[in-house]
């Protein structure tokens, strides 16, 4: 870099509990570096305040979970920023701009961003651009509101930080160095090791079933598949799965934590991937990772569950535990491509893509027939990937998220040594316009575990927020399809809490739940221990809506409204609290629309007074959600 671009710095940093908000951060990276930032891009936790202040600007991409908190890579941050000893003015040498992405179906959506926005203004920090928020719930998704918003974040950017005369941004058509490249080991234990690796990928690839091996995860813990059983009859529409695991040792967990697990791609896919690009023969080389800049540094590695000192990395490893092969490209991957192409015709339908008046015929390529960069790679057969730069153009693999279905230590299973953990999972599988059946990443892993299998998962924290102060009162949840999964962990840990507290579930106000599915018959999940419970004596009342077993449609709003006396009992009355989990989209919205009609019906209350009550309610921490 020249002398004339000395002191040229940007930070790019990321808050994200899915990956999306990392996504949005690599493109933000990307944008600086072609207007000559020398580029970091990091996750929150991994930035002091001190930090920011070296930079000449801050870029930030960060997504609201739970109940309008910050992810958990963004928490350190939080409360470093939050401290009551920072000064007003402590950071009036940052400038900054900030991109919010959110779900419009939670109540508090986008408010992660806007706290962060807010308290870096506080602080004396000083906006470059607009603040830009994105709604998953958009036709468009988080895409839309990125690809009208970021290219007047440039043009900011170029009048807040003019280039030198005769320097000009980096054009679209020169392709960027990534940080790392990939190339061949030490040849001495390249034949041993083929050797080995050949063998398990033949036998795997017999079965076509993912490689056993344990992956490698910061605070991951080895679990072991105790049992994987399908709820749901084979002739449903859906294939719906009750999971066990064994932990090893003491995990605490309360209603509402989730359960991440890291999927891996099916060795079919892998060689096919492998065939189409054209590395069949060096898939099994060892290879390690170089940095492409002395600036590079250890501590932002190439993909997040690769160590760089791993001897065992090859093409064949990366595609099958680290790229997400599977996954629905985003905007910036055809711009990669089209770098990959000397076929003018298959390269301008790629810059196609990346063209954001052409975001409608994006959507309609990629996501709404659910179309994978392996099915793109197919039909761009021109595209031909440096093997070198593979981990910088395919998105890496990301663990997915699942809320626990079962109570902890309230499962009889739980014992001494281990620690039991229940999930409900839907196996995602269904046709599009493409005729190929389409499945879910993850899922399909899911899907295809085997017990006594052993595979590496993390432990989170949920954002429902039980507490056991709170069992005296009553709950009102609402969980249709697999969002009954929490419900079911609340319900038996309210069980074990009663019991440890001498309360007489006989005397105890009744928790309701709501649950929903198609079919009595079908998927009336959990609906035995339901019963047992209630001759058990425990204090629960559950309402069933079943859309499809008569001629009009009912789900569980209507269920609300029909007992809206007792809901409204529970909690104006009798201070209960509300559960929602389950598919984000209308359900949320409509059962908000049901509770305050309830409010207004049986507590005589203006449309105005019910909605403020809603407000309260959730201002207090007994309204939350959980969906998606």
């Amino acid at each position: 870099m020249g002398s004339s671009l000395q002191g040229r710095r940007a930070l790019v940093v990321y808050g994200s509990e899915t990956g999306n908000a990392q996504d949005i951060a690599e493109e933000l990276g990307r944008i600086a570096e072609r207007l000559r930032f020398d580029t970091d891009v990091a996750e929150l936790n991994a930035i002091s305040l001190r930090q920011l202040l070296q930079y000449s600007v801050v870029l930030i991409s960060i997504s609201t979970t739970g109940q309008g908190e910050l992810p958990q890579n963004s928490q350190i941050f939080w409360r470093a920023l939050r401290s009551t000893r920072l000064r007003p003015g402590c950071l009036h040498q940052v400038h900054f701009a900030s991109f919010g992405l959110g779900d419009s179906s939670y109540p508090k959506f986008n408010w992660a961003h806007r706290k962060l926005y807010n308290r870096l203004v506080q602080l004396g920090a000083q906006p470059v651009c607009d603040r830009a928020e994105a709604d998953e719930q958009h036709p468009d998704g988080v895409d839309g509101a990125f690809a009208s918003w970021s290219p007047k974040l440039r043009q900011r950017l170029l009048e807040e930080y003019p280039l030198p005369h005769g320097i000009h941004p980096i054009p679209d058509h020169v392709l960027l160095d990534p940080k790392w490249l990939l190339e061949v080991a030490e040849q001495e234990s390249v034949q041993s090791e083929q050797q080995d690796v050949q063998i398990s990928v033949t036998s795997d690839h017999a079965a076509d079933l993912p490689p056993a091996n344990l992956l490698h995860i910061h605070n991951g813990l080895t679990a072991t598949v105790v049992s994987n059983n399908r709820l749901t009859p084979n002739t449903h529409w859906q294939d719906v799965r009750h999971l066990q695991f064994d932990l090893p040792g003491h995990h605490p967990y309360v209603p509402g934590d989730v359960l991440t697990i890291y999927p891996k791609n099916f060795p079919s896919d892998v060689n096919h991937f492998l065939e189409i690009m054209k590395w069949t023969s060096i898939a099994d080389v060892p290879l390690k990772f170089t940095p492409t800049s002395t600036n590079t540094s250890n501590t932002h590695p190439p993909l997040p569950h690769v160590s760089l000192n791993d001897i065992n990395i090859t093409l064949r490893t990366l595609l099958t535990d680290h790229l997400d092969i599977m996954s629905i490209p985003r905007r910036s991957f055809f711009a990669h491509l089209a770098h990959f192409t000397t076929d003018e015709f298959q390269r301008d339908r790629l810059l196609e893509f990346t063209n954001p008046e052409y975001i409608d015929e994006l959507y309609d390529y990629t996501t709404r027939p659910r179309r994978s960069i392996l099915e793109v790679l197919q039909e761009f057969e021109t595209v031909k990937i440096p093997w070198q730069r593979v981990c910088s153009i395919i998105p890496a693999m990301r663990g997915r998220q699942f809320s626990i279905a079962s109570a902890y230590p309230g499962s009889p299973n739980t014992s001494d040594d281990r620690t039991r953990i229940e999930l409900l999972v839907a196996i995602v599988k269904y046709r599009t316009v493409i005729k190929r059946i389409r499945q879910g990443v993850c899922t399909r892993y899911i899907a295809s575990l085997q017990p006594g299998q052993e595979i590496t998962v993390t432990l989170h924290k949920g954002g429902l927020g039980v507490a056991k102060a709170e069992t005296e009162r009553p709950v009102v949840m609402i969980g249709p399809g697999t969002g009954v999964a929490p419900m079911r962990a609340l319900i038996h840990k309210r069980k074990y809490w009663r019991q440890e507290l001498g309360i007489d579930g006989a005397a105890a106000s009744k928790d309701l739940l709501f649950f929903g599915c198609r079919n009595a018959g079908a998927d009336f999940f959990f609906k035995g221990e339901w019963e047992a419970l209630r001759e058990e004596g425990v204090p629960l009342d559950v309402f069933a809506a079943f859309s499809r077993d008569q001629r009009e449609k009912v789900y569980v709003q209507d269920l609300v409204r029909k007992q809206g006396q007792r809901v409204y009992d529970a909690l104006a009355n009798k201070g209960g609290f509300v559960y929602i989990c389950g598919s984000s989209g209308k359900m949320p919205q409509a059962v908000r629309e049901a509770l305050i009609e309830a409010f207004q019906t049986h507590g005589q209350l203006s449309r105005e007074d019910a909605e403020a009550y809603l407000a309260a309610m959730e201002k207090s921490g007994r309204y939350r959600q959980e969906t998606w």
